[in-house]
């Protein structure tokens, strides 16, 4: 296709019509200029569909602080509650233990060496005689006769119906002298006692270190309600730990 060259000439007949008419880039010569009518855009609608929903995007990202701060609030809150109800628990379980059950216990003095030594730690099974009666031998954790405010650790030497004599420190239960091979001889005593017939609902106690105890010899028998529980384990010291 040829396309014709013009020339300086013809530059101001370029056109259709007349070429004295104004062209429409011209204003018209006593006609004012329209004016032009404000374009309102909106600024949601005119972003590209991309734009939009990164747009939509920003405003979900400012919200969420907030709400991940009240998941955390809440989630705070139930664990607080759990803690809570888990210390109640336990504290609810320790009373009972400790009523009911078993009780924390600590020797004072050498009246039960060498069995026991000052200053053990010892767990007295205080349901054991709940369900049945102390029997010989047992070492248990008693309330003292004269003033119940104290308390103390003996080893049951007779039960009610028994009679007990002591001689030359010899200890006879129904006239049949009671084993003693946990008594050291340093630990023996040289008394006399009885004969003494226990009554019932009531025993006799003594100390392992016979000539070092304030026992049964001296305030005389024990009523089995004074009687607290068993001395079920020593735990310290842990490397003199022992069941009994």
């Amino acid at each position: 296709m040829v396309q014709q060259e013009l020339h300086p000439s013809d530059e101001g007949r370029e056109g259709f019509g007349n070429t004295g008419e104004p062209s429409a880039d011209q204003a018209t010569p006593g006609v004012p200029e329209a004016l032009t009518e404000p374009v309102i855009v909106d600024p949601v609608s005119d972003l590209p569909p991309g734009e939009i929903q990164a747009g939509e995007i920003r405003l979900e990202v400012e919200e969420k602080p907030s709400v991940v701060m009240m998941q955390r609030l809440h989630v705070w809150k139930d664990e607080l509650v759990a803690w809570f109800k888990t210390l109640f628990s336990a504290a609810v379980y320790a009373t009972l233990i400790v009523t009911f059950g078993f009780q924390v216990a600590r020797v004072e003095g050498q009246s039960m060496a060498p069995t026991l030594a000052d200053q053990d730690r010892l767990i007295v099974n205080k349901f054991a005689y709940r369900l049945g009666a102390p029997r010989r031998s047992d070492i248990v954790m008693l309330y003292y006769p004269l003033n119940p405010d104290k308390s103390f650790v003996k080893r049951v030497i007779a039960e009610e119906g028994d009679e007990v004599r002591i001689v030359d420190g010899r200890v006879y239960v129904n006239d049949v002298p009671l084993p003693d091979d946990f008594v050291p001889p340093e630990y023996r005593s040289h008394d006399e006692f009885g004969p003494t017939r226990i009554q019932e609902g009531y025993y006799f106690v003594m100390g392992d270190h016979r000539n070092n105890s304030s026992d049964s010899r001296h305030w005389c028998m024990v009523p089995k309600k004074y009687i607290i529980g068993r001395v079920q384990l020593r735990w310290w010291p842990i490397p003199q730990a022992r069941v009994f």
